[in-house]
C-alpha cells in the first residue's frame, strides 16, 4: 500500500485549465493565454532586477518591513495591515490553511475563478457553489449559500474568467448580511483595470470590518508575473496569522527590487491602464460584430462565447494555434465554448479578430 496523503481532500483537486497537448503545431508566437501584460513591467522594474541579479547569494529579509510601506504609499493605504507572499496565490493558499478545515465550508460563485476549490480540498473542507446570472456572481444567491459551517466566503472582483464585476453597494450588501465568524475574501488580481469612477476603493470595506480581506498581485498591470508578489491587506490580526504561516523568506531579491521600482514608475502604470482599457473596448466590439457573445470585462481580458454549433470554441482555438496565437479555453462546463483572450496590442488584438473573423467565415 502506498503511502496515502494526511489530507484526503487534496485528492479532488483537478486541473482548471485544458492544458495544450502534442498536437503537431509550432509553438505560438503570440501568447494572450495567461493574462500576462502584454505591456510588460517597467524599465525602472527590469533595471533593478538586473542589479539585484548580482546579489543572488543573499536572502531577502524583513519583505513586509520594507515592501508594505511603499505599497501603502502608493496606493493610500495603511501599511500595518499589509502582508506579502509569492503572488497573491501564496496568500490564498496561506488563508485556506488558517482558516478552513474539515467540517468547513468555502462559499464561492459556481462560475468563478476556477481554481478557488483547491485551496479549500487541500484543507479538506468542503465547497459550497452558488449559481451566478450571466458569469456575474449573485449576492443574493451567495447571500442564501451561507450556513453554519461556512468559513469563507470567495470573490473574485473582477472574476476571472469571465471579468465580471460587482460595485461597491453589492459588495457591502454581501459583506452585511454574513455572519462574523465568516471571512470575506475578495481575490481583487485585476482590480488596477476596473473602469468604474464612482467605486469606492475596495480597502474602505476591509478599513471598516473586522473579517474582510483583500489580496493583490503585482502580476497583472505591473507587468511582473514571472518575480511572482502579492500582498495582502486585511485586519492586523488576520494578517498575523497568514504571516505566521509563511515560508523563511517569501520573496527573492530579484523579485523584492523589481516590486519596488515598479511602485516609482506610475507614468507605466498610467499608459497600461489606458492601453488596456482602449484595447478591451476594441476587441470587445469587433468579437460582437462577428457574432461573438461577449461577456462585459472589467479586467485585462475578453471571454467570448460560440453560438453558433457548427463553429465551436475548441475549433477556434485550434484554428488560432494554426495561425500561431494561443488564447485560453476552459474544461467546466460553463466554459468549454468559450475562449478568453489576454489584451494585447492593438495590432495583436487586430491579429486575432482577424484570424476569427476568418474562422467564422469557413
Amino acid at each position: 500500500m502506498s503511502v496515502q496523503p494526511a489530507r484526503p481532500g487534496i485528492r479532488k483537486i483537478k486541473a482548471y485549465m485544458t492544458e495544450a497537448g502534442d498536437d503537431g503545431l509550432p509553438a505560438p508566437d503570440l501568447l494572450l493565454n495567461s493574462n500576462e501584460s502584454v505591456f510588460g513591467p517597467s524599465p525602472k522594474a527590469i533595471e533593478a532586477a538586473r542589479e539585484a541579479a548580482g546579489h543572488l547569494e543573499r536572502y531577502t529579509e524583513n519583505v513586509d518591513g520594507i515592501l508594505a510601506p511603499e505599497i501603502a504609499a502608493f496606493f493610500g493605504v495603511d501599511a500595518a495591515k499589509i502582508t506579502v507572499g509569492n503572488g497573491s496565490d501564496d496568500l490564498l493558499a496561506r488563508l485556506a490553511r488558517a482558516y478552513l478545515g474539515p467540517g468547513t465550508e468555502m462559499l464561492r460563485s459556481e462560475n468563478g475563478y476556477p481554481k478557488t476549490p483547491n485551496y479549500a480540498f487541500a484543507n479538506d473542507a468542503e465547497v459550497r457553489s452558488v449559481p451566478d446570472q450571466g458569469f456575474r456572481p449573485s449576492v443574493r444567491h451567495l447571500i442564501e449559500g451561507v450556513n453554519e459551517r461556512t468559513r469563507m466566503v470567495y470573490l473574485a472582483n473582477p472574476e476571472n474568467p469571465a471579468g465580471t464585476y460587482l460595485g461597491s453597494g453589492e459588495l457591502r450588501a454581501l459583506h452585511a448580511a454574513m455572519p462574523a465568524e465568516a471571512l470575506l475574501v475578495l481575490d481583487c488580481a485585476y482590480d488596477e483595470y476596473v473602469d468604474d469612477s464612482g467605486r469606492e476603493p475596495v480597502d474602505a470595506l476591509v478599513d471598516g470590518a473586522s473579517n474582510v480581506v483583500m489580496s493583490r498581485t503585482f502580476s497583472k498591470i505591473f507587468g511582473l508575473a514571472g518575480a511572482r508578489v502579492g500582498w495582502l491587506y486585511g485586519p492586523p490580526d488576520i494578517v498575523a496569522d497568514v504571516r505566521r504561516i509563511s515560508t523563511t523568506f517569501p520573496l527573492s531579491g530579484v523579485s523584492m527590487a523589481a516590486a519596488r521600482a515598479a511602485l516609482t514608475d506610475r507614468d507605466h502604470f498610467d499608459t497600461v491602464y489606458a492601453a488596456n482599457r482602449d484595447g478591451r473596448t476594441w476587441l470587445s466590439e469587433r468579437l460582437a460584430g462577428l457574432g461573438l457573445a461577449v461577456v462585459p470585462s472589467q479586467a485585462n481580458f475578453v471571454l467570448a462565447g460560440f453560438p453558433d454549433p457548427t463553429r465551436t470554441a475548441e475549433a477556434a482555438e485550434r484554428h488560432l494555434r494554426e495561425n500561431g496565437i494561443a488564447v485560453r479555453r476552459f474544461p467546466a462546463p460553463a466554459y468549454r465554448n468559450h475562449l478568453r483572450i489576454t489584451i494585447g496590442r492593438r495590432a495583436e488584438l487586430r491579429r486575432v479578430a482577424d484570424a476569427l473573423e476568418d474562422f467564422l467565415a469557413g
